[in-house]
Order: C-alpha cells, then sequence, then structure tokens
C-alpha cells in the first residue's frame, strides 16, 4: 500500500465515524419507544400506568406505517419494545406483546390472494357443515391489532377497579376452621415442606437436564448417569458400613480369640499386673496393663472380633458413635498414647484417672 492510498483510507475512517456519530441521535431519535439499557425485545419491564398508557400509544403508529410502507424497517418486531410489567395497586400484571411482534414480522410480505372467493351464500351453506372460513389476510390482521390497541388503551384510561377486601371472607374460613370437624386438622409439617422441596428441585435437575440432552445429548446423559452413579455410591458405601458395624458385634461365641489377641488372657489377669505395678511405682506399666484390661474386657463380650495386630486407635474405631462406653475409651486411649508411646512421665494421679475409666469401661461391659 502506497502512502497516497494509506492517507485516503484514513480520511473515508474519520468521515464514516463522523457521519455516525451526527447520525446515530437522529435515528435514534425515530424510534417510537425507548426500552430498558440491556433489555432486548420480548423482555418485561416494570411499568407505571402512565408508562404503559404512552406505550399503547407508540404502538399506534407504528402498526400504522407498517400497514402502509410494508417493508423491513416499518414492520421491524424490535419497535414493539420489552413487554410491560404493570403495576396495579399492590398487585403486578404482565402484559405480553409477543403477538404483535410476529404480526409485525409476517408483515412484510405481501398478502397472499386466495385461489377462489366464495359468495355469501356460500359462505351461509357452508357454516352449517363445519366448514372453516378462508384465513384473514395480515393487512386485516393489522387492522384488528390497531383496533385492539385503541380498546387496550382505553381500558387503561378509565379507573382502577379496587381490590376487594379478603378479611370477612378470611374471618368466616378461620371460624369454620376451628369448628370440631376441623379439630385434627394439621399443617404441613417441616419434614413434608423439606420433602415437597427436594421432590421439586429433583423435578426441576430431570427436566434442566432434558432439556440440555435436546441441545448436546451427551450433556444431558453425563447429568443424569452421573446423578444415578452418585446415588448408588452412596447406597454401597452406606450397607458397607452397616455390615461393617453388625460383622465387628455378631461374633459367633464358639470362636474362640485369636492367639496373642488381648482377650485371650483374662482381663481380670491385666488389672492385677496393673494394680502390682502400681504398688512398686511404675505407673507407667501400671497404665499399660489398666488399658488391655479394658480391651481384654470389651474384647471378650464380642464388641469385636480379637485381633492383636490393631492398633489403639483401630479399637477406637470400632466403637460405634453411639455406644456410651465409646468417650471412656476414647479418654483412656489418650492416656495411654501419651505415656507409653508419647513418652510423657506418668504420676500416681495419672495412673488414678486411668483406672477409673477402665473400671467404669469394665462395669459397662457387661452389658
Amino acid at each position: 500500500m502506497t502512502i497516497s492510498s494509506a492517507m485516503k483510507s484514513a480520511v473515508c475512517f474519520a468521515a464514516c465515524a463522523a457521519a455516525l456519530a451526527l447520525c446515530g441521535p437522529a435515528l435514534a431519535a425515530q424510534l417510537p419507544l425507548q426500552a430498558h439499557p440491556g433489555a432486548p425485545a420480548g423482555k418485561w419491564r416494570d411499568a407505571t400506568m402512565d408508562e404503559y398508557r404512552q406505550h399503547l400509544s407508540a404502538l399506534q403508529p407504528v402498526v400504522d406505517a407498517c400497514a402502509k410502507a410494508r417493508d423491513l424497517k416499518t414492520c421491524d418486531p424490535m419497535l414493539v419494545g420489552p413487554d410491560d410489567n404493570v403495576a396495579l395497586g399492590a398487585e403486578r400484571r404482565l402484559v405480553r406483546y409477543g403477538w404483535l411482534r410476529v404480526l409485525l414480522s409476517r408483515a412484510e410480505e405481501p398478502d397472499q390472494k386466495p385461489e377462489t372467493s366464495p359468495s355469501k351464500q356460500e359462505r351461509e351453506s357452508m357454516e352449517p357443515a363445519g366448514v372453516r372460513p378462508a384465513p384473514l389476510t395480515t393487512s386485516q390482521l393489522l387492522q384488528r391489532a390497531k383496533a385492539r390497541l385503541e380498546t387496550d388503551l382505553a381500558q387503561a384510561g378509565g379507573p382502577a377497579e379496587p381490590m376487594a377486601a379478603h378479611a370477612a371472607a378470611r374471618t368466616a374460613m378461620q371460624q369454620v376452621l376451628a369448628g370440631k370437624d376441623f379439630r385434627g386438622l394439621a399443617g404441613q409439617s417441616v419434614r413434608d415442606t423439606l420433602l415437597e422441596k427436594l421432590d421439586n428441585w429433583l423435578n426441576h435437575l430431570f427436566a434442566h437436564a432434558a432439556g440440555l440432552r435436546a441441545r448436546a445429548a451427551w450433556v444431558g446423559r453425563a447429568l443424569v448417569w452421573g446423578f444415578v452413579g452418585a446415588i448408588c455410591i452412596a447406597l454401597v458405601w452406606a450397607l458397607l458400613q452397616l455390615e461393617r458395624r453388625w460383622r465387628v458385634r455378631l461374633v459367633p461365641e464358639s470362636q474362640g480369640p485369636a492367639p496373642g489377641a488381648a482377650s485371650a488372657r483374662a482381663w481380670q489377669a491385666w488389672l492385677e499386673d496393673a494394680r502390682r505395678a502400681a504398688a512398686q511405682g511404675q505407673w507407667r506399666e501400671a497404665i499399660h496393663f489398666v488399658y488391655w484390661a479394658s480391651i481384654s474386657r470389651l474384647e471378650s463380650r464380642r464388641l469385636w472380633p480379637a485381633d492383636r495386630a490393631r492398633t489403639p486407635r483401630e479399637y477406637l474405631s470400632l466403637v460405634a458413635m453411639d455406644d456410651p462406653r465409646k468417650a471412656g475409651l476414647a479418654a483412656l486411649t489418650g492416656s495411654f498414647e501419651r505415656t507409653w508411646y508419647g513418652g510423657r512421665a506418668a504420676g500416681e494421679n495419672d495412673y488414678r484417672h486411668a483406672e477409673e475409666l477402665a473400671t467404669a469401661l469394665i462395669d459397662g461391659g457387661a452389658r
């Protein structure tokens, strides 16, 4: 590109920009209705009764111009503007203009001439036989649209009807419900409300998935099968937890403890060793024996299958959350781990506290 051609392009661009800047306000002033920013045709806007009347008044010349010119410029559906959400006292009413937009979009084409125009006598003879009359032309529909707008404008100009007072009806209904026939009537419970919300959410989810499936089949299938898979995984996990809980409790009495398990030695022997070590001032060893006395007692009551390979935390995890012995076993396990594995020095008070916890677990193990 030469220098002269580049200068010509720059001059043309500047001229176009200046023309758009000058003509833009004039074109915007010719629009019959100013919609809200960012609200395309077909969207609603909040409007007062005066704004609703102004909208109806602005639509009448649009219909007239479209009926006369029947071209793309005058019959543009964008000239209708957004729908009106009219305030009627404490409530609102949505007035839609979709019918007018469809009519304007079809008005660009000329009317189709009917093949044969039946006479009046023929139409009268056709009506009793159930034959539908010929459809209206676009010009006739435009005339009816103008008449409809005039009717709506006349109705909007009249006084608003007062809202009916429902206080008397509400009082009468409360008196009826207070009678003996409705004495056992109960309102909707919180559980029913939550179930209804869950049901509505599921319906909305599947309806949305069906809509996505219509546009992209794999997205809808992925959502549906993903939801079904999540439900199946949750059910399998719940069943495994139940099976595990009952398996650790329902151990046959005929099955003896595994070799080396805590219950292979009587809990009384563990407790005697603990008291002997306490008498010698060996508090750390005494807490160790007290802990295993409790484990032997609980294991002998079939709280879990005997297995020496478990850690103290694994023994604690086998106790159900609703078991009243879980808190005592957790405290005793923490004291045992701090002194035996953590290397913390133990005293007489530590042993006495551990012995109290073990006694409560041993006495409660008989249930």
